[in-house]
């Protein structure tokens, strides 16, 4: 690490660590984004006319929030990578730093001489995380890949869509896989970063989106290898007067106390719901009898006579409820970010450290907001060779 640290806090666990983030989109920004969150200072290098991800909505005043939630706390530099002299500069910076994280497509970095055996032959000590689709290597390393292409392409979307009685796989935004891979790269940089204060060297991180969605499918592959006799239970709605909950009762205990609550006889009597796996296997079943006792009574009233008894379950809530959640806010959740369109709230990291902040930054950098002072701090450069290589178009 450098001695860099000036104005982080005493409880930031990555205090003088320098990263240099060369990530757009999603995944390789959200891990970079954690380090930051972490203490690190994270210098974010985007083209002159700044990362397309400030392009997405929801937008305000033309500041995307989307881009915010995923890049706050960040210093940005603007470099154009096509001229030698930015080249160059970024070269000199890697010198300087303990990680460097980039997603684009293998062999991109690599055309633009800032791949990890470049940069590593001039800085041993760096730790150099790629994120991409399918890893650095293998017949595949080169495809075209974004979440929702991994999302289909690992079966998560087919067991998703059986486990929903479907024949095709639905549509879906949520892109897991980005988030995933953007963990994946947080975990394993602190990894190599451990192993560099034994060993003085740092190493090459190969973060693959399609390998962390293969993680999420534990029982499925297992499955694929061992078929199981009797299908596995599918989580669904049960209705309420006045709308849907998910109740869960999967251990004996769970049952006993939903059959105590409930009063249903069925429940008692049925051999179908005797045993566990008995259960486990008319899983439909059962929560086609529970609904008995659900649908004269209100989601809230369920709601706590269940949890009452110890039964778990959860009302079906919109994104929205959860910035109102008293449970969260308590928890504290979320926190206030600035960009140039005023404050939106954005989400911590989901960790809680006793003596060690984690938590958003509190500002959104704009396009180069941080270049004369991160050539100063990282480089010496003083503002006369900055407003140079300004002239030229090398920095913005």
């Amino acid at each position: 690490m450098s001695d860099a640290s000036q104005g982080a806090s005493a409880a930031d666990a990555l205090a003088g660590l320098r990263v240099l983030d060369f990530t757009i989109m999603i995944a390789g920004a959200y891990g970079a984004r954690l380090l930051a969150d972490m203490g690190a200072e994270v210098v974010k290098v985007e083209p002159p006319e700044g990362d397309d991800m400030r392009l997405r909505g929801p937008l305000r005043d033309g500041r995307s929030a989307y881009f915010g939630q995923l890049n706050a706390g960040k210093k940005s530099l603007a470099l154009d990578l096509k001229q030698h002299d930015a080249i160059a500069i970024a070269e000199r910076l890697a010198c300087q730093a303990d990680v460097v994280i980039e997603n684009f497509r293998p062999g991109v970095m690599d055309r633009l001489g800032l791949g990890a055996a470049r940069l590593r032959a001039l800085n041993p000590r760096l730790v150099y995380a790629s994120v991409s689709g399918y890893g650095q290597q293998g017949p595949n390393a080169g495809r075209p890949a974004y979440a929702m292409v991994v999302h289909a392409a690992s079966g998560f979307d087919t067991v998703l869509a059986r486990h929903a009685g479907r024949e095709r796989p639905a549509p879906g935004a949520v892109f897991v896989a980005d988030v995933i891979g953007g963990l994946s790269a947080f975990a394993a940089i602190q990894a190599a970063l451990v192993q560099r204060a034994r060993t003085g060297l740092g190493q090459v991180v190969d973060v693959a989106l399609m390998d962390g969605m293969l993680n999420l499918l534990v029982n499925d592959l297992q499955s694929a290898q061992f078929p199981p006799s009797a299908p596995r239970p599918t989580y669904g709605p049960v209705r309420a007067s006045d709308g849907d909950l998910l109740v869960a009762p999967l251990t004996a205990r769970n049952f006993e106390a939903l059959r105590d609550v409930t009063g249903l006889p069925v429940l008692r009597e049925d051999p179908r719901f005797a045993t566990l796996a008995s259960r486990s296997a008319n899983w439909h079943a059962l929560m086609t009898e529970l609904e008995a006792w659900t649908r004269p009574r209100s989601v809230a009233q369920c709601i706590a006579a269940l949890e009452a008894a110890g039964v778990p379950c959860a009302g079906y809530a919109e994104p929205g409820d959860a910035l109102r959640d008293p449970h969260l806010l308590a928890r504290g959740v979320f926190t206030r970010v600035e960009d140039a369109a005023g404050a939106f709230t954005g989400v911590n990291p989901p960790w809680r450290m006793s003596g060690t902040r984690a938590a958003l930054g509190p500002r959104v950098p704009e396009i180069g907001a941080d270049g004369d002072a991160v050539l100063a701090s990282w480089l010496d450069l003083d503002s006369a060779e900055c407003a140079r290589l300004r002239a030229r178009g090398v920095l913005r």
